[in-house]
């Protein structure tokens, strides 16, 4: 278990003794079909096992609770693009990650790690939950991140759900929801980036 945890902590943030540990990579705003593949050559095996349950145990520490949000939130996003599959798993990376709060983890990790821990807060289509993204934000002191909670929020408040999935979900999207998706130049694009991801 230890060892997942390594490797996708590895994989996310950089080795722990690299002059760029704990500041921001290129590519968690990429959405390209080389890092795609990447992901899911990598890790599609352990995000299986994830969703089976395989991986729980990983929860009862800071990093493994953060390595388990990444393979459940993340990783889908960029496996399984534009498809259902994409947030199939947020329920469960959104467990984790109340689970983690109430365990206080997210003060023993690194400022650029808890926003991942954050992140499914922000992936709800539950206006509570999004009410607490911006809290977490809000205390987390990054702007640029707090923006794009309030961003994810304000949408969730208007239309109660996330219009730019409505194609990849089948779900049939209204006129002021059409208007906002042309407006945003979204309709359907499935994108996915650390904080923007929808």
């Amino acid at each position: 278990m230890t060892e997942i945890v390594s490797v996708v902590l590895a994989f996310w943030f950089g080795e722990p003794d690299s002059p760029d540990y704990g500041q921001s990579k290129k590519f968690w705003f990429e959405s390209t079909p080389v890092l795609d593949q990447q992901v899911r050559d990598q890790f599609e095996s352990v995000y299986q096992k994830a969703i089976r349950g395989e991986l729980d145990t990983l929860r009862q520490a800071p990093e493994g609770s953060l390595a388990l949000v990444l393979i459940l939130d993340q990783f889908p996003r960029n496996m399984y693009r534009a498809t259902p599959k994409a947030f199939a798993s947020d329920p469960k990376a959104l467990e984790v990650a109340e689970h983690a709060l109430e365990k206080d983890f997210d003060k023993k990790l690194l400022p650029v790690q808890r926003t991942f821990l954050y992140l499914p807060f922000e992936h709800s289509e539950n206006l509570e939950d999004q009410e607490k993204s911006v809290a977490l934000f809000q205390a987390l002191g990054d702007s640029k991140a707090l923006q794009y909670a309030i961003d994810h929020r304000d949408t969730v408040l208007q239309f109660g759900r996330f219009p730019h999935r409505n194609v990849i979900l089948g779900r049939q999207s209204t006129p002021k929801e059409t208007k906002f998706l042309k407006e945003s130049n979204h309709a359907g694009s499935g994108q996915k980036s650390c904080k923007q991801a929808l």
